[in-house]
């Protein structure tokens, strides 16, 4: 019997990208067979959620801090690497520095696109073309497609830890007595791409006035925006911030009891989406044409201005009318038409 197809996957450091690239995973699972090890190269606080993907076989902790460049540390963890005897690399991350270990652990075949002049560091290297690929789900499948689209995508599906569920929610104190709505406010990339807390605020009164309690969802950054949403709730007897009381593998177990979830453009929201609960997901300054929703079970919600999608941060007007102009009401009659 020959030995598996060994690959390394040097994973993105967004949430949101880290969920889609489960995408690559599954493709590679069908084209090199369900015996291939596919193990990852990934920041530390997203271990445990690459374990929550059953394509994934090991996970090595990449060390590196945000922007760090590292040199010394990239070439010994690359030369670290070379016990494992890599068939293929694919780099998800454009930049050169990301290039780095997989060339240093001298791994035979090092795909992905071309980036920062990665000439070299790179020996199976694609130009993107962002009309052909506009998806960022289409842009990691095609590296394992000669750069090419696939003619189908699976969407991502991740596991969920029934005995941590169980776990965690008799920590904070949670039970399921009545249906969950997850709220999860934050989005990393900047206001431009959060729904007004006051908004959020009159969305979890009238879904408790309805029966429903409401956990927001999020980090411990994001304590201040659930706690602002808190404060201005005319009803808060079922609303628990839960922002900073969770890991993110927590997080994700928690999610698959929702019976929906209304979240802004954000990785909770593909980590939602991943789940296969019923999502609302919130556009601002981005765009579902790029970065969509990755379920049949999810509705997007945007309105049409002139002036996006922006991809800003910040609203250059200061109105942030693309958001402003999605009304609690509307999010409301929307999650009463997809829970069940």
């Amino acid at each position: 019997m020959s030995a598996a197809y060994k690959i390394l996957i040097v994973a993105p450091s967004w949430v949101g990208d880290m969920v889609m690239s489960q995408t690559l995973l599954k493709l590679l699972k069908l084209k090199h067979g369900t015996n291939c090890q596919i193990d990852v190269l990934v920041n530390s606080w997203a271990l445990d959620v690459v374990k929550r993907m059953p394509e994934v076989n090991q996970v090595h902790v990449n060390p590196f801090g945000h922007g760090e460049f590292g040199l010394i540390k990239r070439i010994k963890l690359g030369i670290n690497l070379r016990t494992e005897h890599y068939d293929q690399c694919f780099v998800l991350p454009n930049s050169f520095k990301s290039a780095l270990v997989p060339f240093f652990a001298g791994i035979q075949k090092r795909t992905g696109f071309v980036g920062e002049m990665r000439y070299g560091l790179l020996n199976d290297s694609y130009k993107l073309d962002k009309l052909a690929l506009p998806l960022m789900i289409e842009r990691f499948c095609a590296l394992a497609n000669a750069g090419h689209k696939p003619d189908s995508i699976e969407f991502p599906s991740f596991s969920v830890d029934t005995q941590n569920q169980t776990k965690v929610l008799n920590r904070l104190s949670l039970n399921l007595l009545k249906p969950v709505i997850c709220l999860c406010p934050a989005a990393e990339y900047g206001p431009a791409k959060r729904w007004p807390t006051a908004h959020f605020a009159k969305l979890a009164s009238l879904l408790q006035a309805q029966n429903y309690q409401v956990w927001i969802m999020g980090s411990a950054k994001d304590q201040s925006i659930a706690e602002e949403i808190v404060q201005q709730a005319s009803i808060n007897a079922d609303l628990h911030n839960l922002c900073g009381r969770t890991n993110l593998v927590e997080v994700i177990d928690l999610l698959a009891t929702a019976a929906a979830v209304v979240s802004n453009d954000s990785g909770l929201m593909h980590v939602a989406c991943a789940l296969n609960v019923p999502v609302i997901a919130i556009y601002g300054s981005s765009s579902p044409g790029f970065t969509p929703p990755l379920s049949k079970q999810a509705v997007i919600q945007k309105i049409t201005l002139e002036c996006a999608p922006c991809f800003a941060r910040t609203c250059k007007f200061g109105h942030y009318n693309c958001l402003q102009g999605i009304s609690p009401e509307v999010i409301f009659q929307q999650i009463s038409q997809v829970v069940k």
